[in-house]
């Protein structure tokens, strides 16, 4: 069965509704139902009915539920951290308000912010500037059903359908196994769900139920949430009291040569420093780094990312995403010291 086309659709839409013969709410146009007859999704039904024991017949009645929608394709094609230069993308995230509302954050759930960082060894503004990019601190965790999400990318996004089936699954697997309504869970357009904003795979490997009441609740159970955000960037290489990020100074005459768009561990402090990379700090020189070229209004500004600056890529897989969090947590950080040591009564300038 081929998909109708844009202008196709809607004079199907209004046919049906001038001729009275629609049996079903109306979807947005440009949406549809999924074809559980198309072949793609006839396979993925048959694999996951043989390698996880899913009954077919539930899975076609699921999934002929699921609503494709052209405007998450959108979105995946616009992400900022693509289209935005560094002193851009910075400045959607360290403003004044979510500075005011990350300490607030922090002053309620401190408790949680400190357990989580003893557990994991990350220090508790990495957490909280985490949770506050992701989702403004549990406040916006997305409108999408994350069924649709990963449906509509699963089989009408070809260049990461194999990564989104996958995650189709393991969604699928998730609600089966906690209980969740896969109807009515939501989540952001790529399909992540909660206060962290963990995909399925993520959330059955990484969280963790701190609060020991036999259930894991990434929106509302703090102690879960900051839990799972420690948990994952410990599972993916956090150093305890090792640097994250340094500012780094460079050789005019050998900027020219140096690569700082390379998103991984691929150098050491000791090969930079012989192309003219320094930094204000006393280490090893077979310490891993990553030079990051941070674009600003005027011109090049360089940095130098350590193995924790490497963990927090892994939550996000974009150098201007892992400087927003380091930078926004050195901000909570000054921002929560004002707070503490301001007098009883008073509040801390922002």
């Amino acid at each position: 069965m081929s998909v109708p086309t844009r202008s196709g659709f809607k004079r199907l839409i209004v046919a049906a509704a001038v001729l009275g013969l629609t049996c079903a709410p109306a979807l947005p146009l440009d949406t549809h139902r999924l074809d559980t007859h198309r072949a793609d999704v006839k396979n993925f039904i048959a694999l996951l009915a043989e390698k996880d024991s899913f009954s077919k017949h539930s899975l076609r009645k699921l999934l002929s539920q699921a609503e494709l929608q052209p405007a998450i394709i959108e979105a995946m094609d616009r992400p900022a951290e693509k289209s935005k230069p560094w002193y851009e993308y910075r400045e959607l995230f360290l403003t004044e308000r979510r500075i005011r509302e990350g300490t607030d954050f922090w002053i309620a759930h401190r408790q949680d912010l400190d357990e989580a960082s003893i557990r994991s060894g990350v220090p508790p503004q990495y957490l909280a500037a985490i949770l506050g990019i992701e989702t403004y601190y549990g406040r916006l965790t997305g409108s999408y059903r994350v069924l649709d999400a990963l449906t509509t990318l699963a089989f009408e996004y070809p260049a990461r359908a194999s990564f989104f089936r996958d995650e189709l699954e393991q969604f699928l697997l998730l609600t089966r196994e906690s209980g969740l309504d896969p109807l009515s869970v939501k989540g952001s357009y790529a399909g992540a769900m909660g206060a962290p904003q963990f995909m399925p795979s993520n959330y059955r490997r990484f969280a963790v139920d701190a609060s020991a009441d036999g259930h894991i609740n990434l929106w509302s159970n703090w102690p879960d949430v900051c839990a799972s955000v420690g948990n994952y960037l410990k599972e993916h290489g956090w150093n305890s009291g090792e640097p994250v990020l340094d500012e780094a100074t460079v050789d005019p005459d050998k900027a020219q040569d140096l690569d700082g768009r390379t998103l991984g561990l691929t150098e050491t402090l000791g090969t930079q420093k012989l192309r003219g990379v320094g930094i204000d700090r006393t280490l090893p020189a077979e310490t891993p780094v990553m030079l990051i070229a941070a674009d600003e209004a005027d011109g090049v500004h360089w940095r130098v990312g350590y193995a924790n600056f490497y963990a927090i890529t892994r939550y996000n897989h974009s150098a201007l995403y892992a400087m927003a969090v380091v930078d926004l947590a050195a901000a909570l950080k000054q921002s929560i010291l004002l707070h503490d040591a301001a007098p009883a009564g008073e509040t801390a300038a922002p």
